[in-house]
C-alpha cells in the first residue's frame, strides 16, 4: 500500500482546481510519480505540499505547481525528444519521461547527476539519458530537440539552447536580471526566428555556466 497515494492525489487535484492545470497527461503524471522519493527522507512528510524543498548541493526540488506549469507549456504529445537542463533530484525528469519519447538531461553537479542516474534505474525509467556538464551548452550531439526545459534561472536566453531547438519547438526557462527572482519565459522557434512570451514570476536557483551566471552569489 502506497501511504502517499492520497496526498499525491490531493496535490494533483489542487493543481487542477486551484492553478487550472488542464493537461490531463500532466495531471496523471503528477498523480503517478512518487515525489516523496526525490526529497530527503526527513522531509518526506512535506513531499506533496505546494512548495519547493531543499535537496543536496544547496539545490531545490521545484514546487509542484511550477513543475506542472512548465511541463504543460511544452505541449508534449508523447513523441517528442526533450532536453532538460538542471536535472537536480530527477523529479522533473521523471515527469517528462512519462510524457515524452526520450529525455536528455544535463546536470552540472556531479553528486546530483550520480543520484539522478541511480533514481532513474531504481524507478525502471528507460527513456532517459543523463550527462554531467554545463547545461547552458545544451547537448549538441543529440540536437535538435522538440522541447527544452530549463530548471534554473539565467540572465538571458542561452544561444546554444535556441540553436538546438527544432522549428516549432518550445523552450521554457526562468529569466531575470538578478539571481533572486525571474520571469518564466516561453520561447517558440518559428521559420522566421523566435517568439517569446512572459508567463509569470518565479524563483529558481541560478543557472550556472558559460551562457548563464558565471557563479552563484550569496543572494540565493
Amino acid at each position: 500500500m502506497d501511504e502517499f497515494a492520497i496526498p499525491r492525489k490531493r496535490m494533483a487535484e489542487h493543481l487542477r482546481n486551484h492553478y487550472r492545470i488542464v493537461d490531463e497527461r500532466v495531471l496523471d503524471a503528477m498523480n503517478t510519480v512518487p515525489r516523496h522519493l526525490f526529497v530527503p527522507e526527513a522531509l518526506r512528510s512535506q513531499a506533496y505540499k505546494d512548495n519547493a524543498l531543499p535537496i543536496a548541493a544547496k539545490q531545490t526540488i521545484s514546487q509542484p505547481f511550477i513543475v506542472a506549469r512548465m511541463t504543460e507549456l511544452l505541449h508534449l504529445a508523447g513523441t517528442e525528444r526533450v532536453l532538460e537542463i538542471g536535472g537536480g533530484s530527477g523529479y522533473q525528469t521523471a515527469i517528462l519521461a512519462r510524457l515524452a519519447r526520450k529525455v536528455f538531461t544535463v546536470e552540472r553537479v556531479p553528486e546530483l547527476a550520480d543520484g539522478l542516474k541511480k533514481m532513474v534505474r531504481r524507478l525502471g525509467i528507460r527513456n532517459v539519458s543523463v550527462r554531467c556538464g554545463d547545461g547552458t551548452e545544451g547537448w549538441r550531439v543529440y540536437a535538435p530537440f522538440d522541447a527544452i526545459l530549463v530548471a534554473a534561472g539565467g540572465p538571458e536566453l542561452p544561444q546554444p539552447l535556441l540553436d538546438q531547438l527544432e522549428i516549432g519547438g518550445r523552450l521554457v526557462i526562468p529569466i531575470g536580471e538578478t539571481q533572486k527572482s525571474q520571469q518564466l519565459v516561453l520561447a517558440t522557434r518559428t521559420e522566421k526566428g523566435f517568439k517569446t512570451e512572459d508567463v509569470g514570476p518565479c524563483a529558481f536557483v541560478p543557472l550556472i555556466g558559460e551562457h548563464g551566471w558565471k557563479e552563484a552569489r550569496n543572494s540565493v
